[in-house]
């Protein structure tokens, strides 16, 4: 864990406190230390640093291994004497505003030094190039000084450095990267924390800084001048969970490989000049932080995969070119707090749904095009609607005023106080105590929370400090928080710490309470304000003050700071990684998939969303048996509604079923990254409590097998069966020719053919199919499967399919189409049978006895239909057209049909007859959309 290494140092500090024996200071580290120091305000007790325990001075066998010297008001330079402390581990100047003027080249005397803390100073000139000779540092804190100049490229040789902060500078020039002998931050390996933000860099950001051999969880960019494109290298940096790259001058798209970074819990890059298509971050279920506002992205669709980020909690997305209406199921979502999507090209009605999360806080839709809003509860939320063409009707003041400003968080008391004030310049703490706090500002430079005004964001930081100061068994009543304000996506928020049992901290309490706050491992920082209300103790002459010694004790007594080690290991940005750590089973539902019987590895998704078990038994009504509609080989299938309405398909596989698990994971992959009208929609899955289910939309009309036999109680007409074949045909030609890699469905059939309520036809049931990843070949060399009658010839005799194999399947399919016989039935072959009884001199080839009565007696393009099946199913796949060209001759064939292909196939009214004794069947709900498929090899033939 990151933490333990960014620490280390402080372990072995500590270790080495618990076993030090006080002897006389080392001369050398005594004449250093006096110089170094000699602008304190106030004067030590005694003349040995070591004998008589100086505060803030850490010392073993007489040598000085530490300086913690936060908020003592120091003032002036450092001066050159760092050459005696030749065994400092641990320099902590951190909150001295005072200190002003150059960091001294010789601080690169300083071999042992493991954390360089000089955070909040006055510092400026440019970072002493000395600095990467530290080759034993491993947290290097500079940030909010006034340090000028490039980045050393020396640091790249700080090989062991785990945390660089370099944040609110002025840095100039480019991030340096190793070029022969000269070393850059790209050797860095080690490093998680690359912070960077609010300086003066320029150039590109370069590739070389990303590698699979970086292991960095923060890289935080932002507010600089950087140019030039985002390096498609960066997706190789799968351990990140923070990028803010935001108000800087990038541009160019933003690379396609940036959702393999799975881990993000936070991305940033607003604000720049970034071009192309809004970039799809399917698969990243950690990301709870969204901002990609102010960019220059093609106007786009509203992206529906924005609905299976589980864990987000803002998305903004301003200025970004979105159109088309919002789906209600993004207002589900289980953690999300704060949606902005202002100054967008957003249209139609505006809808909650009934499932809308609870924790939403902040939706803004200003100035968009939405034209209607249908308000469903009393919305605990803010909605906020100003310049849409909705806010000219009635009705809609509510939501239609501009919005008020946030009014700022601030810590209540926890009771009322009988005296509500305090007298003096003391301030009144949460326990209704009078002191003199600690005061500073904590700076979030990762938004972990969503500015939403929501008070148990507030209230979660609270306690985290307060359990870090209670580990540390720190002399803290109490703390609390007011004046929050964002500047630049920097949260910012006052903090005062109240001392515990009297009215003001000594000196040991502040180096205590500062240190713990300036070593940390999360994205923020603590800027202290000089602390000036120390209570003196006077102490015996050449006796070590018992304050002095609290750094020493309090790191022994009960293991504290091994305590703080791991506190801060284990927390990552407070209550935010909570809500990550809640959302990780549904993120990571695979954790118990067993590869060993048979059924491959962990499914790869590309955005799915995960139902627990609950959540299927209560939309089945606990599986009952009025909501089965079908079972099969696979297992059954029920019907549901989820909360929000709406009605899905639930296929539930046999426990134990190893053809299942394959079935499963296959038909998951697939379908979590396929969108097509022409495509059966997966909704999501289950996969606890050894089960495997898969959740379809609900296409209500049945297999297509199930009309052509009249089961559904639907009748095809001649126009209807050329939609049916249109609509598939589309949706086989997205798998093979638009999905990529392409996409091999292996088992074409009627019964996987669904129609929904406007007889719109869906290719469904992905349990065999293959992705032809390797197109030099053109095919996938396979065990072969399929179903008797559809199955390719070439494909059983060779053992190579290919996508003219799915071709074969269909050619057999338009024969169904226009005989509604099976393909085998009565041991005669339907293709056999066509080409057999076809004459092409004669009316509708001489076909007439193998046409379904049904079809009508307008058959428009009828013979070039047939011609395009024949084509189709000839014996070399060489021969048979691709489905693209499938697709055009049979719109060509509707137009003879007197038929617009555009309309046919997104009418929204398509009207059918049902007998007076049919009904119309769930498209899952019969034995043979299971049980028809067989499993071949060239010697065998068996059921699967």
């Amino acid at each position: 864990m990151d933490s333990r290494l960014i620490l280390v140092s402080l372990l072995i500090v500590f270790i080495q406190f618990n076993s030090a024996t006080w002897a006389s200071t080392n001369t050398d580290d005594a004449t250093a230390l006096k110089s170094l120091l000699k602008n304190l305000p106030f004067t030590w007790v005694g003349a040995d640093p070591c004998v008589n325990g100086w505060e803030g001075i850490g010392c073993s066998n007489g040598r000085v291994i530490s300086i913690t010297l936060a908020s003592m008001d120091l003032k002036g330079e450092l001066s050159e004497d760092f050459q005696g402390l030749s065994e400092l581990k641990i320099l902590d100047l951190s909150y001295n505003k005072g200190l002003t003027g150059n960091i001294p080249a010789s601080i690169g005397s300083l071999k042992s030094l493991t954390n360089l803390i000089l955070m909040g100073c006055s510092f400026s000139g440019q970072i002493p190039d000395t600095i990467g000779s530290l080759t034993n540092l491993v947290v290097l804190s500079l940030n909010s000084n006034s340090f000028s100049g490039v980045i050393p490229p020396s640091i790249g040789n700080l090989y062991n450095l785990n945390w660089l902060d370099i944040t609110e500078n002025q840095i100039t020039g480019t991030i340096p990267i190793s070029n022969g002998g000269t070393p850059g931050l790209d050797m860095l390996t080690q490093m998680k924390h690359f912070h960077f933000g609010k300086n003066r860099l320029s150039g590109p950001i370069p590739p070389q800084l990303f590698s699979s051999k970086m292991t960095m969880i923060h890289l935080l960019l932002d507010n600089n001048h950087l140019t030039g494109s985002i390096p498609p290298t960066l997706g190789l940096a799968t351990t990140l969970e923070i990028i803010r790259l935001d108000r800087n001058l990038l541009s160019g798209p933003v690379p396609s490989n940036l959702n393999n970074l799975t881990s993000l819990t936070e991305l940033l890059l607003s604000n720049n000049n970034l071009t192309g298509t809004v970039p799809n971050l399917t698969g990243m279920n950690h990301l709870s932080y969204l901002d990609m506002s102010q960019n220059n992205f093609e106007v786009s669709d509203f992206p529906s995969w924005f609905s299976t980020l589980l864990s987000l909690t803002t998305l903004t997305m301003e200025f970004t070119k979105l159109t088309g209406d919002i789906p209600v199921a993004l207002f589900s979502l289980p953690q999300l707090q704060t949606v902005k999507l202002r100054n967008n090209q957003i249209t139609g009605t505006l809808e909650f749904g009934s499932a809308y999360n609870s924790h939403l806080r902040l939706v803004d839709l200003q100035k968009n095009y939405i034209s209607e809003f249908k308000p469903g509860l009393e919305y605990e939320f803010k909605i906020i609607l100003v310049g849409n063409p909705m806010c000219q009707d009635e009705g809609n003041e509510k939501y239609c005023t501009p919005a008020q400003p946030n009014s700022s968080y601030s810590t209540q008391p926890k009771h009322s106080c009988i005296i509500p004030f305090c007298s003096s310049d003391l301030i009144l703490g949460p326990n209704c105590s009078c002191a003199y706090p600690y005061i500073g500002t904590l700076v979030f430079r990762a938004p972990s929370f969503s500015n939403s005004g929501d008070s148990s964001d507030y209230k979660s930081i609270e306690q985290f400090l307060m359990q870090l100061f209670r580990s540390l068994q720190l002399p803290v009543d109490t703390v609390s928080l007011s004046n929050s304000t964002m500047v630049d996506d920097y949260l910012k928020v006052n903090l005062k710490v109240f001392p515990q049992g009297q009215d003001r901290f000594n000196r040991t309490g502040i180096f205590l309470v500062g240190f713990a706050l300036s070593n940390q491992t999360s994205a923020f920082s603590f800027i202290a304000d000089p602390y000036q209300h120390f209570e003196e103790v006077p102490s015996p002459p050449g006796a070590k003050k018992s304050s002095n010694t609290g750094i020493i004790v309090g790191a022994t007594t009960g293991g504290s700071f091994l305590a703080l080690l791991l506190l801060f290991a284990g927390v990552y940005a407070f209550s935010q990684k909570r809500r990550a750590e809640r959302a990780t089973k549904q993120s990571n539902p695979f954790a118990k998939w067993d590869q060993r019987k048979g059924s491959g590895g962990i499914p790869q998704l590309k955005g799915a969303r995960q139902f627990t078990f609950e959540e299927i038994k209560k939309c089945t009504n606990n599986f009952s048996e009025a909501n089965n509609v079908g079972s099969g080989g696979y297992g059954k299938v029920y019907r549901g509604i989820l909360p929000t309405g709406q009605m899905v398909a639930i296929k539930r596989a046999k426990q134990e079923s190893m053809q299942g698990g394959l079935e499963f994971k296959t038909e998951l992959e697939l379908l979590s990254r396929v969108h097509h009208k022409n495509v059966v929609g997966l909704v999501g899955f289950c996969f606890e409590h050894g089960e495997q289910m898969l959740v379809y939309e609900f296409v209500p009309n049945g297999s297509l097998k199930e009309s052509l036999s009249g089961k559904s109680g639907i009748r095809l007409d001649w126009r209807k069966r050329l939609k049916v074949a249109l609509c598939s045909a589309r949706g086989l030609a997205y798998l093979h020719e638009l999905a990529e890699p392409p996409i091999i469905h292996r088992d074409i059939k009627s019964n996987n053919i669904l129609l929904d309520e406007r007889l719109n036809a869906k290719v469904a049931d992905f349990g065999l199919c293959k992705l032809l990843a390797d197109s030099e070949k053109g095919h996938v060399t396979t065990q072969v499967k399929g179903t008797m009658g559809y199955l390719d010839p070439e494909y059983y005799m060779s053992q190579q399919l290919t996508e003219k194999s799915d071709v074969y399947s269909f050619g057999v399919l338009m024969l169904e189409l226009i005989s509604a016989r099976k393909p085998i039935e009565r041991g005669k072959y339907i293709v056999k049978e066509v080409k057999i009884e076809m004459d092409k001199t004669k009316d509708l080839y001489n076909l007439q006895g193998l046409l379904d009565p049904t079809l009508g007696t307008t058959l428009g393009g009828f013979n070039k239909f047939v011609d395009l099946a024949l084509r189709c199913v000839e014996e070399s796949g060489a021969d048979r057209p691709r489905m693209g060209e499938v697709v055009k001759e049979i719109e060509n064939i509707m137009q003879l049909a007197g038929l617009n292909p555009i309309i046919e196939s997104s009418s929204a009214s398509a009207s059918y007859e049902e007998s007076s004794t049919g009904t119309s069947s769930h498209p899952y709900g019969n034995n043979s959309a299971f049980d028809n498929s067989v499993g071949y090899s060239p010697s065998t033939v068996q059921p699967k």
